[in-house]
């Protein structure tokens, strides 16, 4: 008996995942609840565990695979059975993999009866050739037509390091230049033949004498520390890229004297065990009167959507969060229906499940409005960018004391400071000015916000 582990769905709108790393081989013992493998989406990444108990018999997947959801990933069953499609549930994977093994078994006999085809796979279709996203983008961006790899993944499959052993074998020559070649040692000659292949025609060419580098190959690796991009780090800078591109962005700042809602605060920590609140932080208080605010500037509370507007009647509030993989911002759905208290419940529930990798795709878009807290990290002012389609982000800064006039004499008091950046296209600069003038003062009234 034979289970196969699919490769799971965690959000509505989700495609496909990559295997970031695999924590079991085949041939290993798996108990229920054992991490399998950790996948990585646009979002977040994900431990698999097993529902199973039994041994991994097989695995069709390697770690940068792009694989899409629901696809068998691998099989888990008996440690004597005998591993075969007809004994697991049968999936696209496995029907393709089959299709490919027996594809390229008919291609070898043909190259020993024949002695016409250079590659067994040179006979197939390259659309059909059974290769891991990784390898492929390998082979695209160094010019190597993969056809002529040789797989050594699951059911022959072609993976990065097939890739990387073609280069490291140097050119390739086509049969009827390959005597020339060998004779003449011309090893810097460059093939425009069919996947780069040198041909005859450019053994003719006058061979171009290889610069010598300035530097040591080992002292330019000094130099610097080459690091691959995350899928979600690649995800952020198309977004942030579009943003910056497809808008027209403009960033209003303000300030507001935050002695209300830090003595506000200060009353709930001395009572929050007693009342059973959560421990409500400035940034929570500064959702609360967002969400209340914007109901009154619907222009803000919005997508803009090239020739027309979506208009929210409720507030779907973004929260920006920092993570290990990169900026994540989850929707607290409704915040405007919500109490102080719930909101900031829901918060650190999504950061958690933000910073450890585990929220559902579905609760990082939707929203209609964005926050951004720099504040603790002693940042006074910044420019926030944009979630588009939404017209509006919020930015909160750190407490600085500033000073004003009172009775003729001069007082210090806690100022925060707020950025709003919103799309020229959907409002001007008065009405996102006024939104600001009336935050400010729902901030500094905040008891009496409470009240209404």
């Amino acid at each position: 008996m034979a289970t196969a582990v699919k490769m799971p769905q965690k959000g509505l709108s989700e495609e496909s995942a990559i295997i970031a790393q695999w924590h079991k081989k085949k041939g290993d013992s798996v108990k229920i609840g054992d991490v399998l493998f950790s996948i990585e989406t646009d979002k977040s990444t994900f431990d698999v565990e097993s529902e199973v108990e039994g041994t991994i018999l097989e695995i069709f997947y390697q770690e940068g695979d792009e694989v899409p959801v629901l696809s068998d990933v691998c099989v888990i069953g008996d440690k004597d059975a005998q591993y075969s499609p007809a004994n697991v549930s049968t999936s696209d994977t496995i029907q393709q993999a089959e299709v490919l093994h027996e594809s390229k078994e008919i291609a070898k006999k043909v190259v020993n009866a024949t002695d016409t085809i250079s590659n067994p796979i040179d006979s197939l279709d390259n659309d059909k050739i059974k290769i891991s996203p990784r390898a492929k983008h390998l082979a695209q961006k160094m010019g190597i037509d993969f056809s002529y790899a040789a797989g050594t993944g699951p059911e022959g499959r072609i993976i990065e390091r097939d890739i990387v052993a073609m280069m490291e074998k140097g050119p390739f020559v086509t049969s009827a230049a390959k005597e020339e070649y060998m004779q003449s040692g011309s090893e810097n000659t460059i093939g425009t033949g069919i996947g780069g292949k040198i041909t005859t025609s450019d053994l003719q060419q006058p061979v171009m004498p290889e610069k010598q580098p300035v530097h040591s190959e080992q002292s330019v690796q000094d130099e610097y520390e080459e690091r691959a991009l995350n899928r979600i780090r690649k995800v952020i800078a198309k977004n942030m890229h579009h943003s910056l591109s497809s808008t027209a962005q403009l960033t209003l700042n303000t300030s507001f004297d935050a002695t209300d809602i830090l003595a506000y605060r200060k009353k709930l920590k001395i009572s929050m065990d007693r009342l059973g609140l959560h421990n409500i932080t400035i940034n929570d208080i500064i959702l609360y009167a967002v969400s209340r605010t914007l109901l009154n500037h619907k222009e803000l509370n919005a997508h803009f959507l090239d020739d027309k507007m979506h208009i929210f009647h409720n507030v779907h509030l973004g929260v920006a969060v920092d993570t290990e993989r990169g900026l994540m911002v989850p929707t607290v759905l409704n915040a405007n229906k919500k109490s102080l208290n719930e909101i900031s419940g829901e918060v650190k529930i999504l950061a958690e499940e933000c910073q450890k990798g585990t929220i559902n795709p579905d609760m990082l878009k939707g929203g209609s409005f964005t926050v951004t807290n720099l504040g603790s990290l002693g940042i006074e002012s910044f420019t926030p960018v944009l979630n588009p389609p939404q017209t509006g982000i919020l930015g909160v800064n750190t407490i600085t004391q500033n000073v004003k006039e009172v009775n003729g004499e001069i007082v210090y008091y806690p100022s925060i400071t707020l950025s709003l950046t919103f799309d020229h296209r959907a409002l001007d600069g008065a009405p996102a000015a006024r939104f600001l003038k009336e935050l400010k003062t729902n901030l500094e009234n905040f008891s009496i916000l409470l009240a209404k």
